[in-house]
């Protein structure tokens, strides 16, 4: 049978899923700014706060929709970034705060969403959206000056309000999505030193994940010393769970193809990247996919393999496509796009929401809508781009990609 990817019908299918989720989230502009969590019917609820990170991921998808020609798209982005470049932005301390509601920002600035303050540079960038530059420029800044630790070769986690006091944690959840950043902000800036940042943290991912069968290790004190029990007493964490995520080994999997083509691009060195991300891949879906009688990933597992929290998060099931679609950009392997076939028609059955739009973003251990660790279809990022991944090439980078009309 004729892999999907080579299907145009496939690939128009795939357009028209891009369209349905932006047309989806359309409202999402906070009337006080930023962008709000999105209800079910894609309706932003006031009484939760403002998070930075959602703001961020929803100027870049809006900013590919901008690049995509599907009207609408941009004045959503540029109302977005507006109160990203005022209201979530700390005009006195600097950087971003992580969200604000009703009793103020919150008292934190973390490397997670000030990774996606640079992608959401990066896309408003390509888009041209009024401030795009110039909020990436100020991102750039801020994530050199308090963020990459550069005797480590990986970031910092989380400062106070005013930069003065460094939590000892560090995450490879913000490392993770910091690498996505760095590979777009090499694409604009066209400064080889994001790449080599960018390596820098996957060789130790790799590192570390193949002292632990090809589980990565989510937790770690200032030294980077793996904390394998930490939130044992907190297992279904929206950040910071116990245990190895699934869907975290499908995002590395892909990066680091993503990784290796751009540093092949420009004749830079570097590992086996691509045994590395079959690892990881084989790994998360021996221990992750239909493992417990059901169709679907678990959302995370003890090291052991055994599943802890059984619920099933959209994300995982969008990086899954993604990585099995990169995988099989690099090898043309059957095994890839068997997979990917299988993933998408289980979520058509289970997470495309065909009556009121989007995805559920958390369905229960019998594939049952639930909304235990994420409720309503706050934010559109991972569906989107699991809708554009399969149509682009390894490098650039989206928004990039999509600017140089390379999309299929």
């Amino acid at each position: 049978m004729q892999p999907w990817y080579d299907l145009a019908s496939h690939r128009q299918w795939l357009q028209g899923e891009t369209v349905n989720l932006l047309d989806f989230g359309r409202n999402v502009v906070h009337p006080d700014g930023g962008a709000g969590v999105l209800d079910d019917n894609g309706q932003p609820i006031l009484d939760q706060p403002v998070y930075t990170w959602i703001s961020c991921r929803m100027v870049h998808v809006y900013s590919i929709g901008a690049l995509l020609g599907l009207p609408g798209s941009k004045p959503v982005a540029q109302n977005v970034l507006d109160g990203l470049s005022t209201r979530l932005r700390d005009a006195d301390g600097g950087g971003w705060f992580s969200s604000i509601g009703a009793d103020g920002p919150e008292a934190d600035k973390s490397a997670y969403a000030h990774a996606f303050v640079l992608l959401a540079g990066t896309s408003a960038t390509r888009a041209g959206l009024e401030g795009g530059r110039e909020l990436l420029d100020d991102a750039i800044a801020v994530f050199e000056k308090y963020f990459w630790d550069e005797q480590a070769g990986k970031l910092v986690d989380t400062w106070n309000t005013d930069f003065s006091e460094l939590d000892p944690y560090r995450g490879i959840n913000a490392n993770m999505h910091g690498v996505e950043a760095m590979l777009a902000v090499a694409d604009v800036t066209e400064d080889p030193i994001w790449l080599l940042r960018a390596q820098r943290v996957v060789d130790f991912v790799i590192d570390q994940a193949k002292g632990h069968d090809w589980q990565i290790p989510e937790h770690y004190d200032a030294t980077w010393v793996p904390l394998l029990d930490y939130n044992d007493d907190r297992r279904d964490d929206q950040f910071k769970p116990y245990g190895v995520t699934i869907g975290h080994s499908l995002e590395w999997a892909r990066l680091i193809l993503h990784l290796e083509a751009s540093l092949d691009k420009l004749g830079l060195p570097h590992g086996d990247f691509l045994d590395a991300s079959r690892s990881l891949f084989r790994a998360a879906v021996d221990k992750g996919w239909h493992v417990d009688g059901e169709p679907g990933f678990v959302y995370t597992t003890d090291w052991e393999g055994v599943p802890v929290v059984r619920g099933r998060m959209h994300w995982v099931a969008a990086e899954g496509v993604g990585a099995a679609a990169a995988l099989w950009h690099r090898t043309h392997e059957d095994e890839y796009a068997e997979v990917y076939a299988a993933w998408w028609d289980y979520i058509d059955v289970h997470l495309i929401d065909h009556e009121r739009g989007s995805w559920f973003h958390e369905l229960d251990v019998e594939n049952v809508p639930a909304a235990i660790v994420w409720p309503g279809k706050p934010d559109l990022y991972h569906a989107v781009q699991a809708t554009l991944i399969p149509r682009l090439p390894l490098t650039p980078s989206l928004a990039s990609a999509i600017a140089e009309g390379l999309i299929k």
